[in-house]
């Protein structure tokens, strides 16, 4: 069976994002779990690929297990320093790694994220320098907004994309962040269609828990569930990014420490039973 070609992918195709599964999982496993459950693609952090390289791995033996799990690697994960005023060498040599994966692989989308340097011009400024780097490699940009960097909101990640105006530039929408952060539906409904450019879906408890040293980030790298199993309302979410046109795979991001301790195809298949469910479900 020949594997989907990245740049092809569309709404009705699903991504294993990469942290469904731990940081460091078993590529191997990470990528035959992804094929037996039906995925069309994974997602690929740069850290765990440049560790993979200085163990012996190559493009050729990535080559070799995606297309023996009939996939792809669709997307690659994440830039977070392009909003840096002085980006060290280490953090440019991370992008440049990233971008040599995307050639490799014709990925179709790579992910980027706060914080920023300066002000949200700037942001901007340099949110458009990166499109355009990223853009001689076939790629498309979703800017995410996450509640513990200074692109807090969907508002905040659609104002930075406004304003760079580039092609090959989009929000990433992640309901996790906008259910646990603003939960104001308006801020989404805001975003044009076409400037989606990456999805993930996943659910949980709409509250988080109360803690006296409560931290955001774990939790939500650790207590997500699968769609519809959890207090989100995920089918309305999806029924919204449809009726505004959206058409790009959905990334399947559902961190959850206690299915982290199960073989990852239990987790793996049963996010992409729900994520199905849903979908069918958001059909008219």
């Amino acid at each position: 069976m020949t594997s989907p070609v990245p740049r092809q992918l569309r709404g009705d195709d699903l991504v294993l994002s990469h942290f469904s599964l731990e940081r460091n999982h078993d590529l191997s496993d990470r990528i035959t779990a992804a094929g037996a459950a039906g995925f069309a693609g994974i997602g690929l952090f740069v850290g765990q690929w440049l560790s993979l390289l200085a163990d012996g791995w190559s493009p050729e033996r990535l080559r070799e297990e995606l297309d023996a799990a009939s996939i792809c690697l669709a997307e690659i994960e994440v830039l977070m320093f392009w909003g840096r005023a002085e980006p060290t060498a280490d953090q440019l040599a991370f992008e440049a790694a990233a971008l040599q994966l995307a050639d490799a692989f014709e990925s179709r989308y790579i992910q980027a994220t706060g914080p920023y340097d300066g002000s949200i011009e700037d942001a901007s400024s340099r949110f458009g320098a990166l499109c355009d780097r990223v853009a001689d490699h076939g790629l498309v940009v979703g800017l995410e907004f996450l509640p513990f960097t200074n692109i807090v909101d969907a508002r905040d990640a659609l104002r930075i994309v406004e304003a760079a105006d580039r092609a090959n530039g989009g929000v990433c929408v992640d309901i996790w962040h906008h259910v646990r952060g603003a939960n104001d539906l308006s801020l989404i409904e805001a975003i044009p269609g076409e400037l989606i450019t990456g999805v993930q879906i996943n659910d949980g408890p709409l509250h988080a828990p109360v803690e006296s040293e409560y931290d955001y980030k774990n939790d939500c790298l650790r207590h997500r569930v699968p769609p519809g199993h959890g207090e989100f309302d995920v089918l309305g979410f999806v029924q919204l990014l449809r009726s505004k046109g959206v058409d790009v795979p959905w990334g399947l991001e559902v961190c959850n420490a206690d299915a982290w301790g199960r073989p990852a195809h239990d987790h793996v298949q049963s996010i992409g039973d729900a994520v199905r469910t849903v979908l069918r479900r958001a059909t008219p």
